[in-house]
């Protein structure tokens, strides 16, 4: 069994906890972080055991009858791999900890590829992080361009991609401090980070992304035109997609017509804060012309790469060798049908 630490307890944070605290293959050893507020108090709550980051959160913490278990570094020396869930950035300056600790971790998309020499998605390339002592769970929305696309270049269907992004402005649970209003922010530079960002992980992929910032927080929403490399039917196409188990089709015509009724649909489920491990896609939206194809999804900022992560920590610590079984697992785990 192995002992995986947290380190940052956010919007990440503690979505990846909960999730490894619900398989048989591994363990939380503790979350760690700086605050002392309502966030961290829920993870005492759950009876998470809680490390401080620093010296002066530890203080903080004891003041507010936090119990404080130990240190980043005491953390560190328990675990087997430690899960970086920290803002962008500060990740970065966390690696040099982790090497001099000789501790496997595991960053996310804020940070550059560089920072890991390797950038992971489940279905594409699980194999190849085997063992290593890092890999970077690519963002949100590069996870969702690998789904879609990979999936389409199992069936040889791919021959190039060009899609836009409509960007959440940010997280829900900060709106109030920032984020746009009345307006719209294009990213300046075309592509967007997100499409190289994919070449991280598919150096082959032909893909060219656009992005526009909207003042909404629920979810980003991708619009994507394909070069396909022969003519297809529609048929063809989604059952290319239904390969992955983590795109979920969806029907405009059953009320789901905005990221807010999906967002709906997913609290109805069950699901915990509403969470869409899945790229949900609309099936009946899905157009084919030739050999175009047009079509449109809804990513969950928040949750999509949780998944991707546990699979990510069983590639690591090799308690898993083979990438389809561990997404079966894990996908079991998290209640992905």
């Amino acid at each position: 069994m192995k002992e995986i630490g947290v380190i940052g307890y956010g919007v990440i944070g503690k979505r990846v906890a909960d999730a490894i605290k619900l398989q048989d293959d591994m363990k939380l050893s503790g979350v760690c972080d700086i605050i002392s507020d309502w966030r961290i108090q829920n993870a005492v709550r759950k009876e998470y055991d809680i490390y401080a980051a620093t010296e002066e959160a530890a203080n903080d913490m004891d003041s507010k009858g936090i119990s404080v278990k130990g240190s980043l570094q005491e953390l560190l020396k328990k675990s087997d791999l430690v899960v970086d869930c920290t803002p962008k950035k500060i990740a970065a300056q966390n690696v040099v900890i982790y090497k001099e600790q000789n501790i496997k971790f595991i960053l996310h998309g804020g940070e550059k590829h560089e920072t890991t020499g390797h950038s992971f998605s489940a279905e594409n390339n699980y194999k190849s992080a085997l063992n290593l002592n890092a890999t970077r769970v690519v963002s949100c929305n590069t996870t969702s361009i690998l789904r879609t696309l990979t999936a389409l270049k199992r069936a040889d269907l791919l021959d190039y991609a060009r899609g836009t992004l409509l960007r959440r402005a940010t997280d829900p649970w900060e709106s109030h401090l920032g984020g746009i209003m009345n307006t719209m922010v294009p990213e300046k530079d075309i592509p967007s980070h997100q499409g190289p960002d994919a070449k991280s992980v598919d150096p082959e992929l032909d893909v060219i992304t656009a992005a526009v910032k909207v003042p909404e927080t629920l979810s980003h929403m991708h619009y994507w035109n394909v070069k396909l490399k022969k003519q297809a039917t529609k048929e063809e196409v989604l059952n290319a997609f239904k390969t992955s188990s983590r795109i979920k089709l969806i029907r405009y015509d059953q009320g789901l017509v905005s990221n807010n009724t999906i967002k709906e649909m997913f609290l109805d489920m069950g699901r915990p804060w509403g969470d869409m491990y899945e790229v949900a896609l609309w099936e009946d939206m899905l157009k084919v012309q030739g050999d175009e194809l047009f079509y449109a999804y809804v990513v969950d900022n928040q949750a999509i790469v949780i998944p991707e992560t546990i699979d990510a920590i069983r590639a690591l610590t090799g308690i898993e060798t083979n990438g389809t079984k561990s997404i079966v697992k894990t996908n079991e785990s998290l209640g992905i049908y």
